[in-house]
């Protein structure tokens, strides 16, 4: 599936990287640790944090992932969001928990890394 159809179901609000859309996600994953999401890693992959800092895009872009979904609502810090846009690099904003996200994109048969 698309990150088109992940912001679709998660009602998601696109806050950079709008030329990522149409990309497949290779896969998802979840963690607010930054050794989490590096563990976890795999280019093209999407993962699902409640962690705003620019750390984050950066992790995420060493990585090679297509995109981060930050949870919750949270606010995220201008910095985070001006590092996301200077790079093209998808950063998305849902209302839903991390729990019921997860198991929103599972529903809709989304995988993850182990499946």
């Amino acid at each position: 599936m698309t990150a088109r159809e992940l912001v679709e179901i998660l009602d998601g609000e696109i806050i950079s990287g709008e030329s990522r859309l149409d990309e497949e996600v290779q896969s998802i994953g979840a963690g607010d640790m930054m050794s989490d999401i590096l563990a976890l890693a795999k280019p093209g992959m999407v993962v699902l944090t409640a962690h705003t800092s620019p750390q984050s895009v950066r992790t995420g872009m060493v990585t090679e992932l297509l995109g981060l979904v930050v949870v919750q609502n949270k606010n995220i810090p201008p910095a985070t969001i001006e590092l996301a846009r200077q790079n093209d690099f998808l950063l998305i904003r849902t209302k839903g928990f991390m729990f019921s996200t997860c198991g929103k994109l599972y529903t809709a048969g989304f995988k993850g890394i182990d499946g």
